[in-house]
């Protein structure tokens, strides 16, 4: 816990818990500002929290966004949501297929969706790229763009290394030695393609940028702003992450703190027999 309160410290930010269910103010206003001058604003959460989505929702009415990428979306459901515009939470789910995509319940990002009537860029790595990475990595996964967003060249060892033992502890320390480099090159990939993503959304639509995607790929250490900086230097990007409790790793210029989402130990579904 000591080294969750330095995070937030150093990230320049220091912001009180959240009560469940609270829909007002969930921002301070120094974060909402800071939010307002940047360019593109990565919005983390953890996916089934429910109050993290509440606090997206209030970022984007705030923000006004020229566009909004979202991790959740394919490129193809962003196009089909172009020709025709979702009325409902039923339709909407149709048009991006989302009972097909493997998230939580749409009921927790509508109001996302519904705070912004910005353009939707999909940035969600299909099935097919996620096994290509996996097989021959995410370079060959990504094709021609690969080079330039960096994944042609292999991590520093101990960056690798880092990245390794936090995909075994993310997966209850289950999968398999060999299985690691694999989770790591996905991550990786979908880093990459949130990026490629960004820079579109905002070449066409010339910002600000919203971002929703997981705490992982928000990172200023290791996510999104690392490509960010390497490609778009003078980009002012903010990023939020959203912790549980406390808990949060990585790093962030600011984090927002609610409770745990009620959940079942996500570790049972590798217990043997299971």
């Amino acid at each position: 816990m000591k080294h969750i309160a330095n995070l937030l410290l150093t990230c320049g930010f220091l912001i009180a818990a959240l009560r469940p269910g609270h829909a007002d103010d969930l921002i301070p206003d120094d974060v909402i500002a800071a939010m307002q001058a940047a360019d593109v604003v990565i919005l983390g959460e953890i996916h089934d929290n429910p109050q993290h989505h509440l606090v997206q929702t209030e970022a984007i009415a705030a923000i006004q966004p020229s566009a909004v990428v979202w991790e959740m979306v394919t490129e193809e459901g962003a196009q089909r949501l172009a020709q025709k515009a979702a009325t409902n939470p039923e339709e909407l789910s149709r048009i991006l297929r989302w009972a097909e995509s493997g998230w939580p319940p749409l009921s927790m990002y509508y109001p996302v969706f519904q705070a912004s009537d910005a353009p939707v860029y999909g940035a969600m790595v299909p099935r097919t790229a996620a096994r290509a990475a996996m097989e021959r990595g995410a370079a060959t996964a990504l094709g021609a763009d690969a080079a330039r967003y960096g994944l042609t060249v292999p991590l520093a060892p101990e960056d690798q290394a880092a990245r390794e033992a936090d995909q075994l502890a993310a997966h209850c320390d289950a999968l398999p030695a060999e299985a690691l480099p694999q989770m790591v090159a996905i991550q990786r990939l979908r880093d990459a393609v949130l990026t490629r993503a960004i820079l579109r959304a905002k070449d066409e639509t010339g910002g600000p940028i919203a971002v929703i995607t997981g705490n992982g790929h928000a990172r200023k250490d290791r996510g999104i702003p690392t490509f960010l900086t390497r490609l778009r230097p003078g980009l002012k990007v903010f990023v939020l992450g959203q912790s549980e409790d406390g808990v949060i790793y990585g790093t962030f210029d600011a984090v927002i703190d609610s409770p745990a989402a009620e959940r079942e130990d996500p570790c049972k579904a590798f217990e043997t027999g299971n």
